[in-house]
């Protein structure tokens, strides 16, 4: 049975409220560095259970990437990234997000997948909530001439957000308040009171150190 909150509905309300004013109480800050705001992250993904946290982190990046993820089917969520090479010719890089460790038949099925479509995919990137084991990433790696080529990595969330960050950098600002926005939507049974009031805190400590 899931504990009963010690806060009435409206008590858990201003709480979120009076955390949000802080957080915005310095609307010209500078945004806060890539690796600062990775740091924060971190830390709260470190608190339990923090899988959703991370799924809706990566909801985030899509969304202001204007990456437009589809259902696989199986829970998880692939998007594409097309990019245009100076020739003219279309690189096509498929991100997928695993709730969860991936396993070799997560690999095997993202393929037959690809197979199926009949599209030719460059890179395979595999974004999970869970550990990367150096075998799952040598299973990878082991596809590559049976693939004709085909990059497959697997990064865990705060990896991914880094490489994001970096390369839409202008854009990190524009991520947190998104990915702020995803947080304080989701329904307690699945982002809890303490954690919304924790990336709330969190964030306000990183800003206010900046």
């Amino acid at each position: 049975m899931k504990a009963k909150s010690r806060f009435s509905e409206p008590e858990r309300r201003q709480r979120l409220k009076n955390l949000l004013t802080g957080v915005d109480r310095i609307p010209n800050a500078l945004p806060l560095s890539v690796e600062d705001t990775l740091n924060f992250l971190g830390t709260l993904f470190r608190c339990k259970p923090s899988q959703r946290l991370q799924v809706l982190a990566v909801k985030a990046a899509f969304s202001i990437a204007k990456i437009r993820p589809v259902g696989d089917g199986r829970g998880g969520l692939v998007g594409n990234v097309e990019i245009t090479l100076p020739n003219g010719e279309r690189m096509v890089n498929r991100c997928e997000l695993k709730n969860g460790a991936v396993a070799p038949v997560d690999i095997d099925r993202a393929l037959q997948n690809i197979a199926a479509q009949g599209k030719h995919v460059q890179n395979y990137i595999f974004i999970t909530t869970g550990p990367v084991a150096d075998e799952i990433r040598e299973y990878a790696w082991s596809k590559y001439d049976e693939t004709g080529g085909m990059e497959i990595a697997i990064l865990d969330c705060v990896g991914f957000l880094r490489h994001f960050l970096h390369l839409f950098h202008r854009l990190r600002k524009d991520f947190l308040d998104q990915y702020q926005v995803l947080v304080l939507k989701e329904p307690e049974s699945a982002v809890s009171q303490a954690l919304k009031e924790a990336f709330l805190a969190l964030r306000q400590a990183a800003e206010s150190a900046d």
